[in-house]
């Protein structure tokens, strides 16, 4: 510390803590410049991370081209658009022109019970006890206006259907009366003049003729179009109106049936119709059980096309007579569909999906919607194939691309050099003069015609290291015509183009790999760096502590020296006034 001044020490002028300070700032200069090496460490880590995850997309668009499936992929189109028709070709499907002919779709069984399952409105001819809020009809009728001949009739929610009837008569001045028929459970509407009944109006506002399903029909007398009837699905099937009796159910109101031989259980008391055909289609039986209201019947219908049937019986119980299945129920036979391709025999298919099973072409299916004829083309599916090697370019682009940019030197016009991260990293920058080679090498042992990239329109860029399709016809008519060729190029193994690649990339990508190995290499530095600045670390607080220790001894004794002076300057004083 020679040249520093240490007088002002116990006065205060003299700021011995900022020169020690300013000591430990000088000592830490060596730190500095681990940090900004380890900084520079960090950053190359980073750029190597991100070539490792190219290197990565590279070798799985490289694993993609080893796929020779890739290179046998087939397309199937319709010709006519529109359709419906839909096809589609496995790998080993023959390419060419295939013309369908369906003759005949093929349906689905339906096993339609009898109709007018239900009770009647009324059991006689009077209906002054039927109320319309309560009428059991298929629709229920709403209040408001309805019209004949132009008269309008209002129906009430408390009326009975005879007083309706009523209404009728006395609106249209007894010219048309209404009537009921409990024998056939139909209403009619007669004129007493033969002229011609008119029913509805645009300003009608009650549903009251369509619920009870009387319709105009040019003549002075209209009837119910059908039943009317009608089950109620709700409430439990001992109180549905059904007509018929459910036999020997056991005490509790237990049964049960099959459907094509799966059992279904039931209970009269507790389930109801909609419960229980609700039941039927959600078993394995393979059918949907429905019930249509207009023609008063439950219908079963296969849920697979063909010409098979449904077998239905009574187990326990006769709820299947009673609901007119097993009782007048009428079976309506599926149909097969039928169909030619390319003029040729007929085929037959239970389903309107015909596959290979039926027509004997390996990996072609057709889903036909109509009963007409349609084209169906098979082809290479190029678009895939062509995917697959622009993916694989691009990424091969990319660390061409990446590596350039990382290892490029740069001068500015003041002579100033800037180097990227890993410019004076030799062995990425072969790394990618090796891709290259690899990219423009002739795969050896094909006997194809296709043995280089140039072979399929793919070379490099005039200006740079990247690849480009050069001939865009080329590589399509190579992928639509010479399939088997490109396959063994891209993905013969061992020595296949992508094969070369994958075992490349490996080389480079494998946990004991050149870029693990040199990713390790920094670690390692930046762990050495670490333990050094630690060491320097203690070190500075080693000095630090030595010269805070001296100064303060410093300070101590000069403290001590002014003390002694001042006591020796009185003494002085003393006795020169004593001598005087």
């Amino acid at each position: 510390m020679a040249g520093i001044s240490v007088s002002g020490l116990i006065s205060g002028s003299f700021d011995w803590k900022s020169v020690v300070d300013q000591l430990i700032q000088i000592d830490s200069q060596p730190i500095a410049r681990l940090q900004t090496e380890e900084s520079g460490n960090i950053d190359r880590l980073a750029a190597l991370a991100m070539l490792k995850t190219k290197f990565t997309d590279l070798q799985t668009s490289a694993t993609a081209l080893s796929d020779s499936s890739l290179f046998s992929g087939r397309t199937a189109s319709v010709s006519a658009t529109g359709t419906g028709w839909s096809a589609s070709a496995a790998q080993d499907t023959v390419a060419g022109s295939y013309t369908v002919n369906v003759s005949q779709l093929a349906t689905t069984a339906r096993l339609n019970g009898a109709s007018t399952i239900s009770s009647s409105l009324s059991a006689t001819n009077d209906v002054s006890g039927v109320t319309i809020a309560t009428m059991p009809t298929a629709k229920t009728v709403t209040a408001g206006n309805f019209s004949i001949n132009g008269h309008q009739i209002a129906v009430e929610l408390t009326d009975s259907l005879q007083d309706v009837f009523d209404k009728i008569s006395t609106a249209t001045g007894g010219v048309v009366t209404a009537s009921y028929d409990s024998a056939s459970d139909k209403v009619t509407l007669a004129s007493n003049d033969a002229s011609e009944i008119i029913l509805g109006a645009s300003k009608d506002t009650s549903n009251f003729l369509f619920a009870l399903r009387l319709a105009n029909n040019a003549s002075g007398s209209i009837t119910s179009s059908s039943t009317l009837g009608s089950a109620n699905l709700s409430v439990p099937l001992a109180s549905a109106r059904l007509r018929g009796s459910f036999g020997a159910v056991d005490v509790d109101g237990n049964g049960a049936f099959t459907v094509n031989g799966v059992s279904i259980a039931y209970n009269v008391n507790t389930d109801s119709l909609s419960t229980l055909l609700a039941r039927v289609t959600a078993s394995s039986a393979g059918v949907t059980a429905s019930y249509d209201s207009s023609s008063d019947r439950v219908v079963f219908a296969n849920t697979s096309t063909g010409d098979t049937g449904i077998g239905v019986a009574d187990t326990t119980g006769s709820l299947l007579s009673a609901l007119g299945v097993t009782t007048g129920g009428t079976l309506q036979r599926g149909k097969d569909a039928v169909y030619t391709i390319n003029g040729g025999a007929s085929f037959t298919s239970r389903s309107n999906t015909l596959d290979a099973d039926s027509h004997g072409i390996t990996g072609l299916t057709i889903t036909a919607t109509t009963e007409s004829t349609q084209t169906i083309n098979v082809a290479a599916d190029t678009a895939t194939m062509k995917t697959a090697i622009q993916t694989f370019i691009t990424n091969f682009n990319a660390v061409q691309s990446y590596i350039d940019t990382q290892s490029k030197i740069t001068k500015t016009a003041d002579n100033k050099v800037t180097a990227a991260l890993l410019a004076n990293n030799r062995e990425v920058q072969s790394w990618a003069s090796n891709l290259r080679s690899l990219a423009f090498s002739q795969v050896t042992g094909l006997t194809g015609s296709i043995q280089r990239l140039a072979d399929l329109g793919i070379d490099f860029s005039s200006t740079d290291s990247t690849l480009s399709i050069k001939d865009s016809s080329k590589l399509d008519a190579a992928l639509a015509n010479k399939g088997t060729d490109v396959a063994a190029f891209f993905s013969t193994s061992t020595t296949g183009f992508a094969s070369k690649f994958g075992d490349f990339l490996s080389s480079k990508l494998d946990s004991s790999g050149a870029l693990a190995m040199q990713m390790d290499t920094i670690n390692k530095q930046n762990s050495n760096i670490d333990a050094q600045i630690v060491t320097l670390n203690k070190r500075l607080e080693q000095q630090r502590e030595l010269l805070t220790n001296a100064f303060l001894s410093m300070q101590n004794a000069q403290s001590q020296a002014q003390q002694q002076q001042t006591t020796l300057t009185n003494m002085f004083s003393t006795k020169s006034s004593s001598s005087s």
